[in-house]
């Protein structure tokens, strides 16, 4: 199919499209005329690429991982196994972001008690 069908079949642009395909997320046929040709298989394949964007992966996790989810004999072991690493991921990045509101919060609170102009200065 032409890379107009599949923009209408995904609701993506052409522009995304030329971007996945660049980036090796899709791949298409050059016919004799130049144009792309791409199999019918890429608009569910952009669905998993969109939905693995959807559960916060990159593009780059997804040109990592996905691939070898498709042709893995246990795909769905190493669905989980990959879904388990991401959901750890973000429970860190959780951790990270309630330090660094904690820190923040404390630093507010320090300077509205002293009535420090610049909460965000060094600490000593």
């Amino acid at each position: 199919m032409r890379i107009g069908t599949l923009s209408t079949l995904t609701g993506l642009s052409r522009d995304s499209l030329r971007f996945y395909e660049k980036r090796g997320l899709l791949q298409a046929r050059r016919s004799n005329n130049g144009y792309r040709d791409y199999p019918e298989e890429a608009v569910q394949w952009l669905g998993y690429v969109r939905m693995a964007q959807q559960l916060g992966f990159t593009l780059a996790e997804i040109s990592a991982d996905l691939p070898s989810l498709v042709r893995d004999e246990d795909a769905g072991q190493a669905l989980r196994l990959t879904l388990t690493r991401k959901l750890a991921d973000i429970d860190a990045r959780i951790a990270a972001l309630q330090d660094l509101r904690g820190l923040l919060a404390t630093r507010l609170a320090d300077s509205l008690e002293t009535g420090e102009s610049c909460p965000l200065r060094p600490v000593a």
